[in-house]
């Protein structure tokens, strides 16, 4: 009886590109043509959620990758260049970044070391929680450029970080782009010297090298498969500190996120509706026959009472009366909410990112410890700067906000009075002398500046001067403060010494607070960018091996499921690598091991595994079979179950339809014992070299199972939660199996009758495809195949959404 039990089958309608079991749940994420990213559940195979395809994130997913510990699943999208990091439990958006090349694979490893010097790190990785306040949520009805920062995530910080143990997601696209982020969040390294698209990562969890599988084009032979090994050694020397800075790089990245949603959430709160005063009195001055300034019609009304027709048009006719009442409204709510940002977001996630950064250049001056690592005091210093600015351009953007308050509010108060008058409706109290004074000041004031601007640039009214510190613009402030009273710049100026202080902060007062956030950022980046150079050009080639010629009949074969695979064996610090070679040894798997210390040397290296078995064997079969009763047999996919067994799909070789699939077991125990030593050219490719290839024989009959009705092609494993996952030729009808849990009478039957319902869902599966549509409608074929593969019904749809609280 077979030790595979079957657990779930699906036909789905858009061919799947990518999948990826979960490290330790029983979820495995797909993702499929449509650039839909699902997500489903070991058991009936029922999907938890789906992401459709945005603009935001895009539309051509090119690689999966897990987080370490399951919670955050990582997947890179070609056509927007962008790596996007999703929450596992609700498919909310955590976090994205652009990347130079599409990203054709990805690997997200968590490093193992338990040592004293580690863990006494971390003892001290908490105490800005001492210092610093906790950052205030941002509100809900702003946040919907990303889900970082919502309420119900206000521990923002710590959802990213994870553990404090230092995980590491490595990237890699075409042209020998890779490229190493700590936490999936901060770029620790960009690696150069590498040729050709890669197509697999390993990153050891020692951290000593970092394997690499790579595909060189020429224009003149098939493409040509490369094994690069890349010693990593200073990130393994320097682990505890690499695991610090990249720990406090990662809380920076992550503040200067927070501060850009503030800011999104401060354009959002400002409404266009407040440039509807400019607007008029711009269009007046155009319309206007009379050459009166504008200032002067305001202050005939405010002394005397009397406006002129055109003026009086203004307010009557295109202001009015409720529209004053509407603007004064907005005015005074859109003020408050941006005054609450800055004070409450702005300034508390500025003081935060000076604490870090100020730490990073206590840790920079260090120079025996974080030197080797990049760290530059002098750019670290350059950033502190920029962030000092940024919070006095906040803190003049509040003093701005409290004097347009108090503008706004006595202007508007007055012109509400004369409209009345002009309407001849009841008016209110009047206004007293120092009320009159005021406004007298504030057209003075605004009006006089704004006739001489429209003059001069012609351009129109800024009577409203908040909206131009949050616009995005390279261009001068138009209404820049007036600082010609103010004592303590008068003092600055007149003082050589504090305008060459490094102690003071430099402001720049014709600049909006867009710009001077970009100009922050720019100097983060620069202090950022640092290590990652540094430790890119420290990572070296160790080693390049030639592997074999990719076939034609594989060209159309997508790269994602495509041997090599790779696996690091984390107890005996080994990195393996599997392979096939059909066209040279069809009924073979070449395995190569390296140990991940590119200095440690691994004798008998290379072994190769002959699938050609005895029908009807077993392990304590001794007597040897006759010829006639070999099985032949090529290997389609192979995956490391665990660090002593080989999930493998077979075809075998004598079935003349080419339907005829087994998926098995291998033990490696036995056959990764041999004698022979390969002497390996590294002149030549190893395809070119397999005569002296030690050769191991293998039994695993015991440990397969013929499948029926599904051409499979592809497998996922994971031997933690014991699963695998079959994908057919077509990359459209699945198969999942527990694979250690004998099967049930009763549940075989189960399993027979869903195969027959694969057979039908077969003849019916291009008019499915051609039906399918993009959004919600393919989502509705999605859900009604699912339903009936499984025989769940309605049920099934419904139960996904609620088996999302058991992950």
């Amino acid at each position: 009886m077979p030790a595979f039990r079957q657990v779930g089958e699906k036909q789905l309608p858009n061919p799947i590109l990518c999948m990826a079991w979960s490290p330790n749940r029983d979820l495995i994420a797909l993702a499929n043509t449509s650039g839909e990213l699902l997500l489903h559940r070991l058991a009936n195979f029922q999907r938890v959620w789906s992401l459709l395809p945005n603009e935001n994130t895009g539309k051509e997913i090119t690689s999966l990758a897990w987080r370490p510990d399951g919670k955050v699943l990582a997947f890179s999208v070609g056509d927007t260049k962008q790596v996007v990091l999703c929450d596992a439990e609700n498919a909310e958006i955590l976090h994205l970044f652009p990347v130079e090349y599409p990203a054709s694979c990805m690997h997200w490893m968590e490093v193992q070391d338990d040592s004293s010097t580690l863990s006494s790190l971390f003892e001290s990785e908490d105490e800005s929680s001492h210092f610093l306040p906790k950052l205030p949520s941002l509100p809900k009805s702003y946040s919907t450029t990303s889900k970082i920062f919502s309420e119900e995530k206000s521990d923002e910080v710590t959802n990213l970080l994870g553990e404090v143990r230092l995980n590491i997601l490595v990237v890699g696209g075409p042209s020998g782009f890779v490229e190493l982020y700590a936490y999936g969040l901060y770029k620790i390294a960009t690696l150069s010297g590498i040729s050709g698209t890669c197509r697999s990562l390993g990153l050891s969890s020692d951290l000593k090298s970092l394997s690499v599988i790579t595909e060189i084009r020429s224009t003149e032979d098939n493409p040509e498969i490369h094994y690069i090994q890349l010693d990593t050694g200073l990130l393994s020397s320097c682990l505890p500190e690499l695991t610090k800075m990249a720990h406090k790089f990662t809380h920076i990245s992550t503040l200067l996120q927070y501060l850009r949603l503030s800011l999104t959430c401060m354009c959002e709160a400002w409404e266009d509706i407040l440039m509807q005063m400019d607007l008029r009195l711009t269009k007046f001055v155009q319309e206007k026959n009379t050459s009166t300034q504008v200032q002067d019609e305001f202050l005939e009304l405010l002394l005397w009472g009397h406006a002129s027709p055109e003026l009086q048009a203004l307010l009557m006719n295109q202001l009015t009366v409720k529209g004053l009442k509407m603007l004064g409204q907005s005015i005074d709510s859109s003020y408050s909410s941006i005054q609450k940002l800055v004070i409450s977001h702005l300034q508390s996630g500025s003081e935060a990112l000076l604490y870090h950064l100020s730490e990073v250049k206590g840790m920079a001056l260090w120079k025996q410890k974080f030197q080797p690592l990049g760290l530059d005091p002098a750019a670290i210093e350059d950033a502190i700067v920029a962030v000092g600015s940024f919070t006095l351009k906040a803190s003049e953007l509040l003093q701005v906000i409290d004097k347009s308050m108090k503008n706004f509010k006595a202007f508007f108060r007055w012109l509400y009075v004369a409209m009345l008058r002009m309407s001849e409706d009841h008016v209110p109290p009047e206004l007293n002398k120092k009320d009159l004074a005021f406004v007298a000041d504030f057209l003075s004031e605004h009006f006089s500046a704004n006739e001489e601007l429209f003059d001069r640039k012609g351009k129109y009214f800024n009577v409203e001067r908040v909206g131009q510190y949050l616009k995005d613009e390279d261009e001068d402030l138009v209404s820049p403060p007036n600082m010609e009273g103010n004592q303590w710049v008068t003092f600055v100026k007149q003082s050589t010494y504090l305008q060459e202080s490094p102690l003071l902060f430099p402001t720049s007062p014709q600049k909006s607070l867009h710009f001077v956030k970009r100009m922050m950022e720019g100097s983060i980046d620069l202090c950022l960018q640092k290590p990652a150079e540094v430790i890119g050009h420290s990572i070296k080639q160790a080693v390049c091996l030639r592997l074999y010629t990719v076939p034609e009949s594989s060209e159309n074969t997508p790269r994602l499921f495509e041997l090599p695979s790779l696996w690091n064996d984390k107890k005996a610090g080994m990195h393996y690598v599997v392979f096939c070679m059909p066209e040279i040894s069809p009924s073979k798997i070449y395995i190569l091991r390296r140990a991940t210390d590119p200095n440690r040397s691994v004798p008998k290296g290379l072994v190769a595994l002959n699938l050609n078995t005895p029908l009807n064997s077993s392990i304590d079969d001794e007597t040897p079979a006759p010829a006639s009763a070999v099985s032949s047999y090529s290997c389609l996919d192979a995956r490391f179950y665990d660090n002593e067994t080989l999930t493998v799909v077979l075809r075998s070789l004598e079935d003349d339809e080419n339907k005829m699939r087994v998926l098995a077991q291998l033990h490696l125990n036995s056959a990764l014992s041999w004698d022979e030593e390969f002497t390996w050219d590294l002149t030549l490719r190893l395809e070119q070299q397999t005569e002296g290839i030690p050769v191991q024989g293998l039994t695993w009959r015991n440990q397969s199972r013929e499948m029926d009705n599904i051409k499979a092609q592809f497998v996922a494993v994971n031997g933690i939660r014991k699963v695998a996952c079959m994908l057919s030729a077509n990359l459209r009808h699945i198969r999942v199996f527990e694979m250690d849990a004998e099967e049930e009478e009763e549940e075989e039957e189960c399993a027979d009758e869903s195969q027959e319902m694969s057979l039908d869902q077969d003849r019916l599966e291009d008019t499915m495809t051609n039906q399918s549509d993009a959004g919600e409608g393919r989502d509705g074929v999605v859900g009604a195949e699912e339903a009936q593969v499984a025989g769940q019904g309605s049920g099934d749809i419904l139960g996904e959404t609620a088996g999302s609280d058991t992950l």
